[in-house]
């Protein structure tokens, strides 16, 4: 796992079996934070960029159930970019982290838990706004 500065690679517990592997995430365990919401990405078509915002209070972690993709983070001053392929690690972003989903393998499927139900007053969804907040 190459190392990130702007968040947090989280290797879930896998419980190998020869029937194949099973892995699991307990919130406040193995997710950092209680697990209020879990949604997915998939048939994301080629090119496409998801996600293009950062949250005020959200934790979120990412996993990429099948395939890759790229998470693009920003932070206001630190830009970087991190490879998900491995189902039992996931990225744990935190609050004012600006986030880009991109290059998304064929069949990709990312699964995010999150620390908060969907609130849209918690989006800041333009990036100029971001890195004024950001960079205060």
């Amino acid at each position: 796992m190459k190392p990130t500065r702007l968040a947090a690679l989280i290797e879930l517990p896998v419980v190998s079996d020869p029937r194949g592997n099973l892995c699991f995430v307990e919130s406040e365990r193995h997710a950092p934070f209680p697990i209020a919401r879990v949604y997915y990405l998939y048939d994301v078509p080629a090119g496409a960029v998801r996600a293009g915002h950062a949250h005020l209070a959200l934790h979120q972690l990412l996993l990429p159930l099948s395939g890759s993709f790229d998470v693009r983070l920003n932070d206001g001053t630190v830009e970087e970019v991190v490879t998900l392929n491995r189902p039992n690690i996931g990225l744990h972003i935190g609050p004012m982290t600006w986030r880009e989903l991109e290059n998304f393998s064929s069949g990709s499927v990312c699964m995010v838990l999150a620390s908060t139900p969907y609130d849209e007053a918690d989006y800041i969804r333009d990036f100029d706004t971001f890195l004024a907040r950001a960079r205060r």
